[in-house]
């Protein structure tokens, strides 16, 4: 064969591949989609995909089942999706948890978050609240790093467990503001806060959900959220960067809507466009809002791509500064 009927023939596959593409992102979607939320039922990542999921489904004019994988920290849903075919018909939320801190915290991950997925789309994020116990002297956060700089060492926070987020998150207002506090590990989230109100720790990050409650109650007291804007659901609390001068501050859980990295790049296009176009709705937005999480909008995959990798390295140099590395 002559170079000219080489040229010719490459040409004509690569046209043919051009058009199997398109055809592709023409069917898709062709049959059932399934979202794999990797929390259980009931939490606020859980409402969130099952507000979502409605919607796509009538973009998409095709069923959208939610099939909650919980546990194992999130490898069981991970290990479904990555045995999943990478086709855009299975796909995964996760968490900052499972994508940017335990590639570090544990001692054999089965996964790389930067190489097995794609973001289809970060969409929210999960501020924490700092809350007091209210018989403390403590009206601001100002307030509370000169409290604890008074007291070194005498004053300790709980969290849900050693590595998780609102763990991270405090050791990492410790390491920036120089703060010494001791920490309190428990095995759950609701009993590490109903303690900050039986006086029994002085502070916590708290998850909005479990905390608004007790704060409405009076018996917490709150004085900021980790993000670096207001949440809807507190607008009088400020930003803890913006209270006390340091805006750059955020220490966040986030969800991402993710497949295999294999998946087409149309067929991820095409899922992006539709979650970008919902997220945005301003009805969307208050139902994620009105249930305690920060609705953000939906940034181009490879500016995604970079706030995890840069998310992973934040998170990840926190745990091996704490000697963290490998320890779960």
């Amino acid at each position: 064969m002559n170079s000219i009927a080489v040229r010719i023939a490459g040409t004509a596959a690569y046209a043919v591949l051009l058009a199997a593409v398109h055809a592709h992102a023409q069917d898709y979607p062709s049959k059932q989609i399934t979202i794999m939320p990797l929390l259980a039922a009931g939490t606020g990542l859980d409402i969130a995909v099952r507000l979502y999921a409605e919607q796509l489904s009538k973009s998409f004019g095709k069923t959208v089942v939610v099939e909650n994988k919980p546990g194992s920290a999130g490898l069981v849903g991970i290990s479904a999706l990555k045995a999943a075919p990478a086709d855009g018909y299975t796909l995964a939320v996760t968490t900052s948890a499972v994508m940017a801190i335990r590639p570090t915290l544990m001692k054999s991950v089965p996964y790389d978050s930067q190489k097995d997925f794609v973001p289809i789309a970060i969409y929210v994020k999960s501020p924490f609240i700092l809350v007091v116990d209210p018989k403390l002297p403590i009206q601001s956060v100002p307030d509370l790093i000169k409290y604890v700089k008074e007291r070194p060492g005498k004053l300790s926070y709980s969290s849900s467990g050693v590595g998780g987020a609102p763990h991270l998150s405090m050791e990492y207002m410790k390491q920036r503001f120089g703060l010494d506090l001791a920490h309190v590990p428990y095995r759950n989230s609701p009993q590490s806060i109903a303690d900050v109100a039986a006086g029994h720790v002085a502070m916590a990050f708290a998850e909005a959900g479990a905390s608004l409650p007790l704060i409405r109650d009076g018996k917490l007291r709150a004085l900021a959220v980790t993000a670096s804007e207001r949440l809807p659901r507190v607008p009088d609390l400020p930003p803890l960067g913006e209270a006390v001068g340091a805006k750059d501050f955020e220490a966040v859980s986030w969800h991402a809507l993710i497949a295999r990295s294999e998946t087409p790049a149309s067929v991820v296009a095409k899922l992006h466009g539709e979650m970008k176009r919902i997220m945005e709705a301003p009805e969307m937005r208050k139902r994620i809002a009105d249930i305690g999480l920060l609705p953000i909008g939906v940034a181009s995959v490879e500016e995604q791509r970079r706030y995890i990798r840069a998310e992973g390295e934040k998170w990840g140099s926190l745990v091996t500064k704490l000697g963290l590395q490998g320890s779960q």
